[in-house]
């Protein structure tokens, strides 16, 4: 074993990124040549092998995509277990004023290898969850950028971790299924097979950390979200998008159309729910994981019963479909349901919402919002 590799795999077993009995897989670890590589490691890393006795106690986490739908509401969890200095936002666009004031903010873009090795360096990083990504729908309207994020970026992501020895999260998706693939219900290993780039690149991201894991010891983590509902962050161009838009319309005009057809189901979940896995994965020991790669579930749905469940609430509610055929033709090579029985036995996963609990939350949430906001509410 390589000098350096024996001193990550022991800062690594410090901090828990490896069980007793794990640490055999590790192997020497492939890397990008830097000439420079040690003029650029910042003073805290240089003494890391004499002061290894004090070394944090909490991960250091950093958030790529920290802007999109699930950055946010992931960093004030993590924030409230290990401390706002410890968990690091960024995105490559300008954060709000509330998000700045919660904790630390960074500008960094994926496709910038020596930026963002220098933040993981310079910001003492053990932790990295990578939730840079173009969605389903925004992807297929232009892949040579959904390949350059989803692809380049998760390269450049995967040989970091390597290179740092981190704990890597990168989130998949219902996306990553095909129409070939078992849809009642999708369990975590079977035919794949997508359609769309989005779920290629994710396929891809599952089978490189794998791999990579498996070869090097890499600390690989990835969980295949369902359709993820919240209020805080507008739509980003998923297929699912509609679960969270009906909610706003719902309070707004009454009104909503609806872009799959009545009868699409698809499963659901919470972004409480989706944080909460998420941060209970990140946390099982590493020894306990029998995959790399999970399902979750909570709930699955139709846009007609999400309607008829929203009308126990507000019983004026309209809804009109209108299929768009790209959105359509995805969700109908989606799973209708996930298996989650793996992640139920290895590390204890279970929802608390159920669609009943989704929606009386979400009216709730949605109402609060606009009041705050000074919207008009029906």
């Amino acid at each position: 074993m390589q000098p350096g590799v024996q001193k990550c795999v022991t800062t690594a077993a410090f901090l828990g990124l490896f069980c007793r009995g794990c640490l055999s897989r590790v192997q020497s670890w492939p890397s990008r040549s830097f000439s420079s590589a040690s003029s650029q490691m910042s003073r805290w890393n240089s003494q890391e092998s004499s002061n290894s006795q004090n070394l944090p106690e909490n991960p250091r986490v950093l958030i790529t995509g920290g802007l999109g739908q699930l950055g946010v509401g992931l960093a004030q969890m993590l924030r409230k277990q290990y401390g706002k200095e410890n968990v690091i936002l960024s995105d490559i666009k300008k954060p709000p004023p509330h998000v700045v004031a919660n904790g630390p903010f960074v500008y960094a873009d994926v496709l910038d290898y020596k930026h963002l090795r220098e933040l993981i360096v310079n910001n003492r990083i053990t932790w990295l969850v990578h939730y840079s990504a173009l969605l389903s729908a925004v992807g297929e309207a232009n892949v040579a950028l959904a390949r350059k994020i989803n692809i380049t970026g998760l390269h450049n992501v995967l040989d970091l971790a390597l290179e740092n020895c981190l704990r890597l999260f990168v989130p998949s998706t219902i996306g990553a299924f095909g129409p070939s693939s078992p849809r009642d219900p999708a369990p975590d290993l079977c035919v794949q097979r997508p359609r769309t780039i989005y779920g290629v690149s994710k396929v891809h991201g599952e089978l490189m950390g794998e791999y990579l894991h498996h070869k090097y010891g890499l600390d690989f983590r990835c969980l295949r979200y369902p359709g993820v509902i919240s209020v805080n962050t507008p739509p980003g161009g998923g297929t699912t998008d509609y679960a969270v838009q009906i909610f706003h319309d719902a309070l707004s005009t009454g009104h909503h159309e609806c872009y799959l057809r009545p009868d699409t189901r698809l499963p659901m979940m919470h972004i409480s729910d989706c944080h909460r896995a998420t941060v209970e994965f990140m946390q099982t020991p590493e020894c306990q994981l029998s995959l790399r790669t999970y399902n979750i579930a909570a709930m699955s749905f139709t846009p007609e019963e999400v309607a008829q469940e929203i009308r126990k609430h507000l019983p004026h509610l309209k809804v009109t479909y209108n299929p768009d055929s790209v959105r359509q033709t995805i969700a109908d090579s989606w799973p209708v349901r996930f298996d989650d029985s793996n992640a139920r036995r290895d590390w204890g996963w279970a929802p608390a919402f159920g669609i009943e609990e989704l929606v009386s939350d979400m009216l709730r949430s949605v109402r609060d919002k606009r009041t705050n906001e000074s919207f008009s509410v029906t």
